[in-house]
């Protein structure tokens, strides 16, 4: 089947032509609320191949879309409904499923979600200690790059040649957002993003895990608006917040000059993703492997090796010379190390292609 797979961003829309594994094009456009039908139908042309289907990257499912789903008028009510739990990436969404749809009338559409993934993540660790009052509204642990996780866990066992029934897996999404996921048996069973994506990892501008009273407090005391604790969290904080940057090419190229400010973001970086995968292996009770994904993830070995220092008591380690040599996917794991590690090129085109061709059939 020829899936025409949508991801659609704030700032663009990304098309890749997925058939069979294989990539047969890819075209990005403009933001999708300046998109028009046209520009979506001419650039499908230019692909070169008729589209079967369409597929759709959904950031947010909530409680009900536990797995992809056929578009038609009512999801896509359903989806608008939704609005309010990710304001920032459902509307964005929304409007790239219109423009496709309008210009591709008579190609079934496939909604695949982000947060689908983790609907599996037992109770206890997807519950948040609030006020049943709260907790009835939707507040509980959702996690986010799900389509990510799920495929870097199935090709990092075929990267180790491990089976992948049984395997306890900590798959690590390291890109400007950041998440782990602990997937035991080819399920999630915890994430380290909650409710939204702010939760967790130290991310390139938003802050990962900080104390709610923090946050009560700088309100409270400083005065600060919903609207600016808000932006700080979100789009001043992570390395922005901590060295002046978001890019982690540019913290690691000051490491060596002893910048203070690259250091201790690099330091505080890497210890919330050493930390989490700890946490992550509790989940599963015990650890086989562990797989880098994610524009950092795959690029940077000193993250890779920085993430894993001091965790050879799970039994896993990076082989110094692979690590730093490691070029799209790699198997990197030290000699005789119990658990393997690997490093794996993000492919959610591939996941959701997967994923509309078993709704469709």
């Amino acid at each position: 089947m020829r899936v025409l797979v949508v991801n659609t961003g704030s700032s663009s829309v990304k098309l890749r032509l997925v058939s069979g594994g294989e990539l047969l094009g890819s075209t990005d456009l403009g933001a999708p609320s300046t998109l028009e039908p046209s520009a979506v139908a001419d650039a499908v042309g230019s692909l070169g191949a008729d589209v079967e289907a369409v597929g759709h990257r959904v950031v947010h499912g909530g409680p009900a879309y536990t797995g992809p789903v056929r578009v038609d008028d009512e999801v896509r009510a359903e989806l608008e409904s939704l609005v309010d739990l990710a304001p920032l990436h459902l509307p964005a969404s929304l409007a790239g499923l219109d423009t496709v749809r309008a210009a591709l009338p008579g190609v079934p559409a496939v909604a695949c979600f982000d947060t689908a993934f983790h609907a599996t993540i037992p109770p206890e660790a997807a519950t948040y200690a609030l006020p049943a009052a709260w907790r009835e509204l939707g507040v509980r642990k959702y996690g986010f790059h799900g389509l990510s996780h799920a495929y870097a866990a199935r090709r990092s066992a075929e990267l180790l040649g491990r089976d992948p029934a049984g395997l306890r897996v900590v798959t690590c999404h390291l890109g400007a957002g950041a998440s782990l996921c602990a997937v035991s048996d080819g399920r999630s069973v915890d994430t380290t993003m909650g409710f939204t994506p702010l939760d967790g990892l130290v991310m390139a501008t938003r802050s990962g895990s900080v104390d709610p009273g923090a946050v009560l407090w700088l309100q409270r005391q400083r005065g600060l608006s919903a609207d600016e604790v808000f932006e700080g969290l979100e789009r001043g904080s992570g390395l922005l917040g901590l060295a002046g940057t978001a890019d982690m090419r540019e913290v690691l190229a000051r490491l060596d000059t002893g910048d203070e400010q690259a250091l201790l973001a690099f330091a505080t970086y890497v210890h919330r993703v050493r930390a989490q995968i700890a946490a992550m292996a509790a989940a599963m009770n015990g650890l086989d492997a562990v797989a880098f994904t994610g524009g950092v993830g795959e690029a940077s070995g000193a993250v890779r090796e920085g993430s894993l220092a001091g965790l050879e008591h799970l039994g896993v380690a990076v082989n110094p010379g692979q690590n730093e040599a490691a070029r799209g996917d790699a198997n990197v794991s030290a000699p005789g190390s119990p658990a393997g590690v690997a490093v794996v090129t993000a492919r959610e085109d591939l996941e959701i292609a997967a994923q509309v061709e078993a709704t469709l059939s």
